[in-house]
């Protein structure tokens, strides 16, 4: 039998022992490098150096040793065109037929905590990327394998078949090509940070497929979703999910806004979720007495909606739960108690993020058609701002623990928005309107008489005074929102006449 040429050099060895062995029972000899070479001799799997190939040594602390003719050429030659074979033999070259490699861990690299610059830039890997583009260039002759989970099918279609399918080379180089591009998009992403580029000319990004969904926002929709390697862990796209049905795109989308407004508190606190708006939110000693507030701000809406909690969910908090169809239930933890309540219900989904992570700082990246738009998350918080009290009157101690809850919402709810809110919980939320009073009247209209002394913050500046005019009727007593409209005076003016106090931030919170 004539020997093909396989050549094999990986960072991560899982199975690779194994996978050489067989391939030298289908008759195959097998070239390998540094690592991968000594773990194969170990075993007894016969092997033959790079260095036997290139007749060179592998020099520069092994930043070369493929990067050879000898290689290169067995790996591009097209092995079905006379003119190539006559070249190869020529210059006494070995066409190689199958290519078995896996890259430098730079990720993993980058990943530690601790990682040195030189460390990282040593973890670029030169000569594994060129091989796996040059063999996925060359599928139509060429098997090339990246992935340790595609060795038993390459081995089977050998066995079956003396070599393996054309499609199959085909899904192989696509995956090269997708592997090598994340990789260097990895670098590319490490290297601008490091260069502080905050506006490249071209932004590369890559994501991990994490599941497969059912469907999309409707039925109608296909939809996936993936997870951005090296990504902030105190994320939904990190958490672990303990009990339930399989998450839905809806339910990733509701799970992640719910997560973003409980990170607002350090204190126990409860938020309470509707498609991607809150409904509810509270605070409180326990995270049982938030989540009771969260609960009465709202009762109606939080059917079928999902809950983040900061602290654990305890028996207590976990009963009162269990009372309620939910979706999903976030927390950092539960008791055993609580588990074995919550566990009761088949379909109701448990995560658990880690909330004594930090977030990374990442950019929020949304797609239009053909196009992406990129912005900084808004972390913008109220002691960052310049707050002043343009009226007459300043609010009170409880009245300025009500405006600083209501400014924390605001800034998650789909504009227009108004958040009506007392100090420890919201009473009404206005969101999502084409102008700002009719968000207003629904804010104020579910508050009802909670609204009275109460506080009412707005995403935006008001452009009449119409909005003072319906919180003052409604009763409310403060009122905090950006200013910097030219009719700013009209609405003082207003908030003056009703004895409202005003305080205007500088600061405007769109969310569209």
């Amino acid at each position: 039998m004539t020997k093909k040429r396989a050549l094999i050099s990986v960072s991560d060895k899982n199975g690779i022992v194994d996978f050489a062995r067989e391939l030298v029972e289908l008759g195959f000899e097998i070239v390998s490098t540094g690592g991968t070479k000594k773990a194969l001799a170990e075993a007894e799997v016969p092997v033959i150096g790079i260095s036997e190939v290139t007749n060179f040594p592998e020099i520069l602390e092994g930043r070369v040793k493929t990067l050879h003719p000898n290689i290169h050429g067995g790996l591009l030659a097209k092995v079905g065109e006379e003119g190539h074979r006559q070249q190869l033999e020529e210059h006494g070259i070995t066409p190689i037929e199958l290519v078995c490699v896996n890259l430098y861990p730079f990720q993993q690299t980058i990943s530690k905590e601790d990682v040195s610059v030189e460390d990282a830039i040593e973890n670029i890997d030169i000569g594994g990327p060129a091989m796996l583009r040059a063999s996925a260039k060359n599928h139509e002759y060429i098997t090339v394998v990246v992935d340790p989970v595609d060795y038993r099918t390459v081995l089977e279609e050998y066995k079956q078949n003396g070599r393996t399918e054309a499609t199959t080379r085909r899904k192989l180089a696509a995956k090269v090509f997708r592997h090598t591009a994340a990789y260097d998009s990895l670098i590319a992403e490490y290297m601008t940070n490091l260069a502080g580029e905050e506006n490249p000319e071209k932004l590369t990004v890559t994501y991990e497929l994490k599941q497969s969904l059912r469907y999309g926002e409707n039925p109608h929709q296909k939809a996936s979703f993936y997870r951005k390697p090296l990504g902030s862990s105190f994320s939904i796209a990190n958490a672990q999910q303990l009990h339930g049905k399989e998450l839905s795109y809806n339910n990733i989308n509701d799970a992640d806004a719910a997560l973003q407004i409980v990170k607002e508190f350090s204190e126990p606190a409860a938020v309470a979720i509707k498609h991607m708006n809150p409904c509810g939110v509270g605070t409180g000693n326990t995270v049982y007495d938030a989540f009771l507030k969260a609960f009465e701000a709202d009762p109606v809406s939080i059917f079928g909606g999902i809950i983040a909690l900061n602290r654990e969910v305890d028996g207590e908090t976990a009963g009162k739960l269990y009372e309620l169809f939910l979706e999903i239930i976030i927390a950092p933890s539960f008791s055993e108690e609580a588990l074995e309540i919550l566990t009761g219900k088949k379909n109701l989904r448990l995560l658990t993020v880690p909330f004594n992570h930090e977030d990374k700082k990442e950019m929020k990246l949304t797609t239009i058609e053909g196009g992406l738009l990129a912005q900084d998350f808004d972390t913008y918080g109220l002691e960052q701002a310049t707050v002043s009290v343009a009226t007459k009157r300043e609010p009170t101690e409880e009245e300025w623990d009500a405006l600083k809850l209501g400014w924390k919402i605001v800034k998650h709810v789909k504009s227009n928005a108004i958040v009506v809110a007392g100090k420890d919980a919201t009473i009404g939320i206005g969101a999502g309107q084409m102008n700002r009073v009719g968000a207003a009247k629904i804010a104020l209209e579910q508050a009802g008489k909670k609204a009275e002394g109460a506080a009412l913050a707005s995403d935006a500046f008001f452009p009449m005074d119409d909005t003072v005019e319906a919180a003052a009727k409604a009763g409310i007593t403060a009122i905090i929102q950006p200013g910097g409209s030219v009719r700013d005076k009209d609405s003082i003016k207003k908030a003056d006449e009703y004895g409202i106090a005003m305080v205007f931030t500088g600061v405007r919170h769109f969310k569209h």
